[in-house]
C-alpha cells in the first residue's frame, strides 16, 4: 500500500484502513506520518509502516503541504519492486510509485489533485503577493508534467465516485472503475421514537463547506431550528450570518453527532464533496438529506424525484436553492423513511468496499 501521507485520521485514510484489511499481509509507504501510535495501529493493525526522508526535517508537520515537487522525488524513492501488487491511494501522490514490468498498479484516487488541475487558478490567486503566485504557477507547472509522467505506471485506476472518474478521464484520459469508499454503517442505526423539530448539520468550518450558507438561510426561515456541529476558522462568519432560530454547538462528541442524527428531522449537507461520507453516515441513521445534486452527494442521496427517496437536492449553492429543497422535503417529507435512508447507506458498506476492491485487485493480476 502506497498512501500520500498520515497527517490525522480522515475519510482517505479510513480508506487505507480498509485496504489493510482486505489484504492484511499488506506493509504501508507513506511521505509523512505524524499519527500516534495508537492511531497508527488502529490504521494499520500493526502491519510496518515505511516513511520517507522528508518525515525527519524539523518541524515539517507545519508546512509539509508546500514540499510537492520533493514529494514527487520522495514517492519515487520508495522501493516497492519484492511486492506481488501494490495499490496505491492518492490525492496527489501516491500514484506516482515505480513499479516494476508485470507487477500491477492498482491506483485508488480520492481526487486528481485540484490545486493542480481545475482549481490550480483559484489556488493561485489566493495567494497574499505577486511573487508567491508566480512561484505557485511555477511549482504546478512542473508537477502537471510530473503528474501526467506517472499515469503510465498506473495499470488499473479506480474512482471514488463517477464525479471522480469524470474528473480523472478530464486530467489524464484514462477511464476509471469506479468502487465507493467504506463507510462505518455499522456504528450509526436509526433511533427509537418520532423525529425531533429540527434541522442538523455538522462540519469543520471551512469554506467550501458552506456552512454560513446553510445558516444564512434557516434565518430566512424563523420558524425552523438548526443545530450547526463542528468549529473552525469559519466560525465567526457562521456565527454572524446565524438567526436566533440557530444554535452552535462546537465540536461535539461521536455519541452527540449519532445522536442528532438519529433525532433531526434531516440533515443539511451543502459542500461539493467528490464522495462525502457524513450524509451517508446521515443516512444509515435512518435521517432524511438536503443535499447539493452535484458531486459525490448527487450519488449518495437519492433524490424526491426517485423510487425509495432518500432526501431532497438542491441545484446551487445559495440561500435560494436550498431554501427551494427545504421547502420540497416539508411538503414531502412522509415519503423519505427511515427504512429507505438505512437501504441506501448500506450500499456503500466496508463490507460491500473489501469485497470489490478484492475482486479489482484479483482481475487486474489475472
Amino acid at each position: 500500500m502506497v498512501h500520500d501521507w498520515l497527517p490525522t485520521i480522515g475519510g482517505a485514510e479510513r480508506v487505507v484502513m480498509e485496504l489493510i484489511s482486505a489484504f492484511p499481509n499488506s506493509e504501508l509507504y507513506t511521505l509523512f506520518d505524524f499519527l500516534t501510535d495508537e492511531e497508527r495501529r488502529m490504521v494499520t493493525g500493526g502491519r510496518p509502516v515505511h516513511v520517507s526522508g522528508l518525515n525527519k526535517l524539523p518541524g515539517v508537520a507545519k508546512y509539509y503541504r508546500y514540499l510537492l515537487l520533493q514529494c514527487s522525488r520522495a514517492i519515487e524513492n520508495f522501493d516497492v519492486m519484492a511486492y506481488d501488487a501494490v495499490i496505491s491511494s492518492s490525492a496527489a501522490l501516491a500514484k506516482g510509485v515505480l513499479t516494476a514490468p508485470g507487477q500491477p498498479h492498482i491506483a485508488y484516487v480520492h481526487s486528481p489533485a485540484r490545486y493542480a488541475w481545475d482549481l490550480t487558478h483559484d489556488y493561485i490567486n489566493s495567494l497574499s503577493n505577486q511573487l508567491s503566485r508566480h512561484l505557485a504557477q511555477r511549482m504546478m507547472h512542473k508537477f502537471r508534467i510530473w503528474d501526467m509522467r506517472t499515469v503510465a505506471q498506473v495499470d488499473q485506476f479506480v474512482a471514488n465516485s463517477n464525479f471522480i472518474r469524470d474528473r480523472i478521464w478530464k486530467a489524464y484520459r484514462r477511464e476509471a472503475e469506479v468502487i465507493y469508499p467504506p463507510v462505518d454503517i455499522s456504528a450509526f442505526v436509526p433511533g427509537e421514537g418520532p423525529r425531533e423539530e429540527y434541522y442538523f448539520t455538522a462540519s469543520r468550518m471551512v469554506p467550501y463547506k458552506r456552512i454560513e450558507m446553510i445558516a444564512a438561510a434557516f434565518r430566512e426561515r424563523p420558524k425552523l431550528r438548526l443545530m450547526i456541529a463542528g468549529d473552525g476558522p469559519e466560525m465567526a462568519r457562521v456565527r454572524a450570518a446565524a438567526g436566533p432560530n440557530v444554535t452552535l454547538l462546537g465540536h461535539v462528541t461521536f455519541e452527540a453527532l449519532r445522536s442528532h442524527m438519529q433525532k433531526a428531522r434531516a440533515f443539511v449537507f451543502a459542500a461539493r464533496e467528490d464522495f462525502g461520507i457524513v450524509p451517508v453516515e446521515a443516512q444509515a441513521a435512518g435521517c432524511p438529506v438536503i443535499a447539493l445534486g452535484s458531486g459525490g452527494t448527487a450519488e449518495t442521496i437519492r433524490d424526491l424525484s426517485m423510487d425509495r427517496p432518500t432526501g431532497a437536492w438542491f441545484e446551487t449553492q445559495t440561500v435560494e436553492s436550498l431554501l427551494s429543497a427545504i421547502d420540497k422535503l416539508e411538503a414531502n417529507y412522509e415519503v423519505v423513511t427511515p427504512e429507505n435512508c438505512r437501504d441506501n447507506a448500506l450500499r456503500f458498506s466496508a463490507e460491500r468496499f473489501r469485497s470489490e476492491i478484492r475482486d479489482c485487485v484479483a482481475r487486474v493480476s489475472g
